[in-house]
């Protein structure tokens, strides 16, 4: 059988929009997808005229120019929580209500707010989340404290959490309590545990822009497609990403 028009089973999955690939390889090894209703093997590829069912349900591929696929930006309320997961309440799916599959890029902590992306393709969430294409992203942070000079300098040179140092970024005060960051990375609760290694706790924290998408006048709780020309540079940017490790 010739290779050229198969696929990785967890690529197939994710392209469809039904998941991300990670949320896929889970689907695998719960044994919940069949190829031509039999359990697939460990590598086992799809190829044209294969019927894929997850949970016995077909899913069928996507057309090649992406023309099917859906992309939006959403201004996430504090509450809601990142999840695909419907029995979670306050879960974002359920939150936008759209009536294709979505699935979130990234997070966004509950108690934070602003940009999110969401989308049912599968290829442009595993180039974003690839931490090694250093896609910067902007949030608004307001701490319990005046801000110090000595506090901007060690949030911009790295901090110790989750051990490692985290990678030095782009920094500046915008009030008293408030300031400006510009991170390439994205840890687990990382502005948070900065803060806090510093002896400053996060009161509010808003993600503002990601890469050439920027969240603007959307309220909390609206969500708009992406524009052409919005779409079309994030692709642009998105060129040289890696899609997976190594």
């Amino acid at each position: 059988m010739s290779t050229e028009n198969t696929k990785r089973l967890n690529k197939f999955i994710s392209d469809t929009g039904f998941c991300s690939r990670r949320e896929a390889d889970k689907l695998i090894e719960q044994k919940r997808v069949t190829i031509n209703d039999k359990l697939p093997e460990l590598g086992t590829k799809v190829a044209p005229g294969d019927v894929v069912k997850v949970n016995g349900k077909r899913i069928g591929a996507v057309a090649k120019d992406k023309s099917d696929r859906v992309y939006i930006m959403y201004n996430k309320p504090i509450g809601i929580t990142c999840t695909t997961e419907r029995h979670v309440k306050g879960n974002i799916i359920d939150a936008i209500g759209h009536k294709q599959r979505i699935f979130p890029i990234g997070r966004l902590d509950k108690p934070s707010e602003g940009l999110i992306l969401l989308t049912s393709d599968g290829d442009i969430v595993n180039k974003i989340l690839r931490a090694e294409n250093a896609h910067d992203k902007e949030y608004e942070v307001t701490v319990n404290q005046p801000i110090s000079e000595r506090f901007l300098q060690k949030m911009a040179k790295g901090v110790p959490i989750l051990g490692t140092v985290t990678k030095p970024c782009k920094v500046s005060a915008n009030g008293k309590y408030k300031f400006t960051i510009i991170l390439t990375q994205g840890l687990n609760r990382q502005i948070r545990r900065m803060c806090e290694f510093l002896g400053y706790e996060v009161t509010k924290l808003k993600r503002t822009r990601i890469m050439n998408i920027e969240l603007n006048k959307l309220r909390p709780g609206q969500w708009r497609n992406l524009t052409d020309k919005e779409l079309s540079t994030l692709n642009q940017a998105l060129k040289g990403s890696r899609k997976t490790a190594g």
